[in-house]
């Protein structure tokens, strides 16, 4: 059993501090083992060009936001997934970041960029793995990654019970995709998205806000308001996500046929 949840707000976008202390004030007294934060939540998202993603990014290794993160977590006894614009010399990722009482544990960068983001950011070049939080085995995932059922899929069989994804979504399906994979998984997942919108010279992007958190089966356990400020946390049994079985005779990884998949990895 593992209480986990996810943080929705809306970021403001260059204003990192401001994003942080409303990260820190929202969650000062949660309870939880685990809390997710929406993709890129403390610089924004809709940049101008890859020059301002480098400016406003860090090396989660010699971050003040990274530092006081870790001082939440030191303070109330949990672990944060958290999106974060991540700076390696001339590269900048896209990427989710756990962190825990101890500091930086695992970077995830993101595999799959959605449009602009191949105009700002690199493609991910760190294979999917899973993480141990407290007995549970955790895998990271960002926003798009959602629509290829390949990554939720690979997790899965490296053993995750739950699915970690910051999003910033934009697209109004993604929330009853991930029902799906966590069907087809049967593991749980929680996607935190942000709300409102990133307002530039250069245009405007919305995002959906609508946060969740998805049972195997595919059972919503709970979805947030598309436009307000939520933090919910719930106790998940990840002995439902270790019970792959469908029927007495279906087994959910032991029936697969790879050797009939060949095509995927073409």
């Amino acid at each position: 059993m593992i209480r986990a949840g996810y943080f929705q707000f809306k970021p403001q976008f260059g204003e990192k501090e401001k994003n942080l202390n409303q990260v820190l004030s929202g969650l000062c007294k949660a309870e939880a083992d685990l809390i997710v934060l929406p993709e890129l939540p403390f610089t924004g998202y809709y940049f101008k060009d890859r020059h301002e993603v480098m400016r406003l990014s860090e090396n989660p290794k010699d971050s003040p936001i990274v530092d006081a993160l870790t001082a939440l977590c030191r303070k109330n006894n949990f672990f944060i997934v958290t999106g974060f614009a991540e700076r390696a010399k001339d590269k900048c990722y896209n990427s989710a970041l756990l962190i825990g009482p101890k500091g930086l544990l695992h970077t995830y960068r993101k595999l799959h960029l959605f449009n602009l983001e191949k105009r700002w950011f690199d493609p991910g070049n760190i294979p999917l793995s899973v993480q141990n939080v407290r007995g549970v085995r955790i895998g990271m995932m960002v926003c798009f990654d959602w629509i290829f059922p390949e990554v939720s899929r690979v997790l899965a069989l490296l053993g995750a019970d739950l699915l970690c994804h910051p999003s910033n979504l934009v697209l109004g399906y993604c929330q009853q995709a991930m029902i799906t994979r966590c069907l087809e998984n049967s593991v749980y997942a929680i996607t935190c998205n942000r709300y409102g919108a990133d307002s530039r010279r250069l245009g405007e992007i919305r995002f959906t806000g609508k946060s969740q958190i998805v049972a195997p089966k595919g059972i919503l356990i709970n979805r947030a308001p598309s436009g307000k400020n939520d933090l919910f946390i719930a106790p998940l049994d990840v002995s439902l996500s270790r019970n792959k079985r469908m029927t007495s005779l279906n087994h959910l990884f032991k029936d697969r046929k790879p050797a009939r998949y060949k095509k995927i990895s073409e």
